[in-house]
């Protein structure tokens, strides 16, 4: 069997996007996969065309000797382009020897250690009413964990503005009352997206009261391991950090000196299975479970559940699609055969491969147009994150 062809399809879906790849082989057998640059899909097309010249023709079961060559084949190796790029591919041949073999991917990891993959419900919010309402409709159908995410600049009549100290203020006090209203017996946490300073993320929590959050997501950026490392020192929440990182050696520091406490792979954006189940054993050896990135659609929930089946170290798995809030990532016109949710979690599928189907003939048919993430700004003019 020889790699044949290798396809790229960028769509729009729900309200963003995404890049699907398909890896097709000279037996028939095809494999799908996914990469995680939401925004940036032209430049792993870019990439892809580039890796795809000296792919044609090789073995697609050799998937840990292309992982390399598509890593060390080129000086400049790495980087975010790159590494969404190989992730999409890794997936793909994955997906073509779980056919080949009769297999489901967890197969080729070692097997299932679970038979049901539990979820958090993202509780996307932009007022108390919101995140009161949304968070409510999720436990009432079962849900324990919620990751809050929240939006609540778009309240504004100017969307795009952004002041911290206001921010934190405003969602301290919601928090605060959602953990009244729901009790102890709810996980909550709350992705602040990078939009704080390691200060404003302390002044944050410590305007609720102990015990309100069970972790927080990305407060700062990631670029500086040793601020982490200080705003570790200084608050008692536990972290959740990785969903950006594109190897494991950008896990490396996080996980070494345990300033993430769980760690937010996103096998379309770290470098694939391949890369993601050695980063799942770096966080095994230092006891930090997983909680994986999973925003895009399909192909990315199929991958994370045969990794969250394969692993030891796994917490829940992050859900978009939720009783409350459907992001529309998961359109069946697009993908005919996907995972289905099965109450706050998944079923380990028992199919071979990954378990998932892309419409070629449907999103040929559909027009692709580039989706910019929203720009945030201060009140002085300055430019920050969204």
């Amino acid at each position: 069997m020889k790699i044949s062809d290798i396809k790229t399809y960028p769509i729009n879906i729900g309200s963003g996007s995404q890049l699907v790849v398909k890896v097709e082989t000279d037996s028939g057998i095809y494999g799908w996969g996914a990469s995680g640059l939401s925004g940036r899909e032209l430049a792993v097309i870019g990439a892809i065309t580039h890796f795809k010249g000296f792919l044609i023709g090789k073995d697609p079961h050799k998937i840990e000797a292309i992982w390399q060559e598509l890593y060390r084949g080129q000086y400049f190796e790495g980087g975010r382009v790159l590494a969404a790029a190989i992730s999409a591919i890794d997936i793909a041949l994955y997906d073509i020897k779980g056919k080949t073999l009769g297999v489901p991917v967890y197969e080729l990891l070692g097997g299932k250690q679970r038979n049901f993959v539990p979820c958090f419900a993202s509780v996307r919010f932009t007022t108390l009413k919101e995140l009161l309402d949304y968070s409510n409709t999720c436990i009432k159908e079962g849900w324990k964990v919620l990751r809050l995410a929240p939006a609540e600049f778009e309240s504004q009549k100017d969307k795009s503005r952004f002041e911290p100290t206001e921010s934190i203020t405003l969602l301290a006090d919601w928090v605060t009352e959602l953990r009244h209203q729901v009790g102890r017996g709810i996980t909550i946490g709350i992705d602040y997206h990078t939009r704080l300073t390691a200060a404003e993320t302390y002044s944050f929590i410590k305007r609720m009261p102990a015990g309100t959050l069970d972790f927080i997501e990305e407060p700062i950026r990631d670029e500086n391991p040793e601020a982490y490392e200080s705003l570790r020192k200084m608050v008692d929440v536990p972290f959740t950090i990785g969903e950006e990182f594109s190897s494991k050696w950008q896990f490396l520091p996080f996980l070494e000196k345990n300033i993430a406490q769980y760690a937010r792979v996103d096998v379309c954006n770290v470098g694939g299975i391949t890369e993601a189940m050695k980063v799942a054993a770096i966080a095994e050896a230092h006891y930090i479970d997983l909680m994986p990135h999973n925003p895009l659609g399909p192909i990315c929930t199929a991958a994370s559940i045969h990794m969250a089946a394969a692993c030891s170290n796994f917490s829940y798995l992050e859900e978009i699609n939720t009783p409350a809030q459907q992001m529309g990532t998961n359109d069946r016109n697009f993908y005919p055969v996907q995972p289905e949710l099965d109450g706050t979690g998944y079923q380990v599928p028992d199919t071979s491969g990954l378990g998932v189907e892309f419409d070629e003939k449907y999103a040929l048919n559909q027009e692709f147009k580039p989706v910019e993430i929203p720009r945030l700004k201060r009140d002085d003019g300055s430019f920050t994150n969204w």
